[in-house]
């Protein structure tokens, strides 16, 4: 793309080198274990539905007139609160969280999330009071933390490596199969007289984690977590059930089991990979961090925030305060969400990381400036064809956040971390999130309340910033394995310690006669 140094490392363009190793007649459609691998990856890729449930629910609840009513309609920082909340608890989990999803395994820490979540799903449901609600969506917020750090490092370390980068930016993606459920579950709900209306929703919301509850331990552990803490056999066991119809001297089997040694062995072997300091200790981690860091903030900070969780509020600032209406255009946001997030998805191997990040950053810069000035218009003049003009930028410009922000800031993320500081490093992107998210949802509900439609210039010179940002410093990494991409940010030096044993690779008459065997 010959954007700046950093982009310019990219190298991303070349076939992955375990491409030679793959059997084409090994398809997602056609092998029963990968379809079994990828049936236990939906268990894994749902978690992100209950954040988009979330999200959804607390935008509907502010149209329900009975959700207002019982909790006595709050309002400023009332309602910053109640939708800061499960960020707050998620920020009191974050401590913990890399520790067990390292210690434990993921498999186990993603069941104690989920197990969590159930309580304050329980509490937030058989909510009498809006402290006992508040104190439901703390809990919620605190069992998240642990299943959101543990489950798109198992897709990403379990995915047959053909499908990795699609499977994990499906993670995020479906964070709007849960804002689905959640806006026409309330759209349908709002007819129902009583507080069922929004305790039906809250029920909902439990799904997910109830699911998980009973079947993510039944699951295939990482065989990158099971190798790096001594139990070999058992990682190459994974690697080949699911990658090789069980067989443990397939060539891309033992092309994966030795890389991930190799990189394994060689973060223990280097003191400076250890610990919450080895984040920041070398060149290549730094600059890791402050990517991961700043996409973090950018996917909550790109205006995107005033949609997500204070739509009502943005419709009464055009004059469109009908409940029915704003439950519908909710819902039918949602929808043309998942729809853009998951298109993307698939794209991201084809198109590149790079070219969907600059292409999202300045699609979102173009219409949230139309929409800044359509909202200014209705504001000066109450022209209602201002008013309608804004919700058609609206979803002009969600369908360019949901091709990049929205699917590759997690892929992106565990993709560029060394096994060794995934979980740690992951850890710090969900705490910028959280803290990106309180932050907003204290300042928004104010700065609407006073300011009104003048807020939305702050992020349009926002979002300008981001573009010149992603510009310089988002690196390459399309077709590229896990361990690959460390030599975009160590050097070259990391590609010499990372070698696979002369076996491994097969020339390719063998592997054809072992492939069609």
């Amino acid at each position: 793309m010959g954007a700046g140094p950093v982009a310019t490392q990219s190298n991303g363009a070349h076939a992955p080198n375990y491409e030679k190793f793959l059997d084409p007649k090994r398809q997602w459609y056609n092998n029963r274990r990968i379809i079994t691998l990828h049936a236990w990856i939906v268990l894994l890729l749902i978690t992100s539905s209950v954040n988009g449930f979330d999200g959804s629910l607390m935008n509907s609840f502010q149209s329900l007139g009975t959700w207002e009513k019982y909790f006595h309609t709050p309002q400023g920082s009332t309602l910053g609160l109640l939708n800061a909340i499960q960020n707050i608890g998620s920020l009191a989990a974050y401590p913990f969280a890399p520790y067990l999803t390292d210690g434990i395994g993921r498999r186990l820490t993603i069941w104690i999330g989920a197990a969590i979540m159930l309580v304050g799903v329980a509490l937030q449901t058989a909510a009498q009071n809006l402290n006992m609600f508040i104190g439901a969506r703390f809990c919620i917020g605190f069992g998240l933390t642990f299943a959101t750090n543990a489950a798109p490092l198992l897709v990403t370390e379990i995915a047959y490596p053909r499908y990795r980068a699609q499977l994990t930016s499906l993670y995020n993606s479906l964070w709007y199969s849960g804002n689905i459920v959640a806006s026409w579950t309330t759209f349908g709900t709002q007819y129902i007289g009583n507080t069922w209306s929004w305790r039906i929703p809250s029920v909902m919301q439990g799904l997910p984690s109830l699911f998980q509850f009973f079947l993510v331990l039944l699951a295939p552990e990482s065989p990158r977590w099971l190798i790096a803490k001594g139990r070999e056999q058992e990682g190459l066991k994974v690697l080949a059930y699911y990658h090789a119809d069980g067989d443990d001297q397939d060539p891309l089997v033992q092309y994966e089991f030795e890389e991930i040694k190799a990189a394994i062995q060689l973060d223990r072997d280097s003191a400076k990979n250890i610990g919450w300091k080895s984040l920041v200790t070398t060149k290549g981690n730094r600059r890791r961090m402050i990517i991961i860091v700043a996409i973090a903030w950018f996917s909550q900070w790109s205006g995107n925030g005033l949609v997500s969780y204070y739509l009502s509020k943005v419709f009464d600032t055009i004059g469109i305060t009908n409940q029915t209406i704003q439950l519908l255009i909710t819902g039918i946001l949602a929808i043309w969400n998942l729809f853009w997030a998951v298109l993307a998805s698939f794209l991201v191997e084809r198109l590149g990381r790079r070219l969907l990040f600059l292409t999202s950053a300045a699609g979102m810069l173009v219409f949230f400036t139309l929409q800044t000035i359509c909202s200014a218009r209705f504001a000066i003049t109450q022209d209602t064809a201002a008013a309608h003009a804004v919700i058609a930028f609206i979803f002009l410009f969600y369908a360019f956040y949901d091709i990049a922000f929205t699917p590759l800031i997690v892929s992106y993320t565990v993709e560029i971390l060394p096994f060794s500081l995934r979980a740690k490093g992951f850890n710090v992107f969900n705490f910028t999130v959280s803290v990106a998210l309180v932050f907003n949802q204290y300042v928004n509900p104010i700065a609407l309340q006073n300011i009104a439609w003048k807020y939305y210039i702050v992020y349009v010179c926002w979002i300008a910033f981001e573009f010149v940002f992603l510009y310089f410093m988002i690196v390459e990494t399309k077709n590229l394995a896990l361990e690959e991409i460390a030599a975009l940010f160590d050097g070259e030096n990391l590609q010499e310690h990372i070698t696979h044993p002369t076996e491994v690779r097969a020339d390719e008459k063998d592997f054809n006669e072992k492939a069609s065997a």
